[in-house]
């Protein structure tokens, strides 16, 4: 099946509300996670909030499967200030991880474990230099980065 016959019948799957095989969804949750990481890493609070309201959705259609990353996705759109936001990242870095685990991080590419020793937190963010989405610019690269955990 090429790119765009795919592309189409994952559209038409998620339009009449049929849940997403888990694998599918996570590439895309992700996705919008590590979008949100690295605006949290440059205290970009507003920046955020649209690929949490896009992982929210895409964590829905997962079903009960996903309904912890969607939780706390909410909790991290509703946010009115970094550290509320950062305090929901934080569970829903939980989540999303969880999630990888359990699917063994299938179609999940250039994508590292980063952990923050002074709030004793994991993320996920994209290969490259530590961009701790806890402190930002404060300490920003404050962590280390590792392979994801099987």
């Amino acid at each position: 099946m090429n790119g765009y016959r795919a592309f189409a019948l994952a559209l038409a799957v998620a339009a009449a509300g049929i849940p997403l095989h888990a694998s599918e969804a996570l590439k895309t949750i992700v996705d919008s996670y590590v979008s949100i990481q690295a605006k949290l890493a440059a205290d970009d609070l507003a920046g955020a909030k649209e690929p949490a309201r896009a992982l929210m959705s895409r964590a829905a259609s997962m079903g009960p499967a996903g309904a912890a990353i969607a939780k706390s996705a909410g909790a991290l759109d509703a946010a009115t200030d970094l550290k509320t936001a950062r305090d929901a990242f934080a569970e829903l870095s939980d989540a999303v991880i969880a999630a990888g685990k359990a699917e063994g991080w299938k179609g999940v590419d250039a994508v590292r474990l980063g952990y923050c020793p002074m709030v004793k937190r994991h993320w996920l963010q994209k290969d490259g230099q530590v961009r701790n989405p806890y402190y930002g610019a404060q300490m920003l690269t404050c962590g280390e980065l590792k392979a994801l955990p099987k």
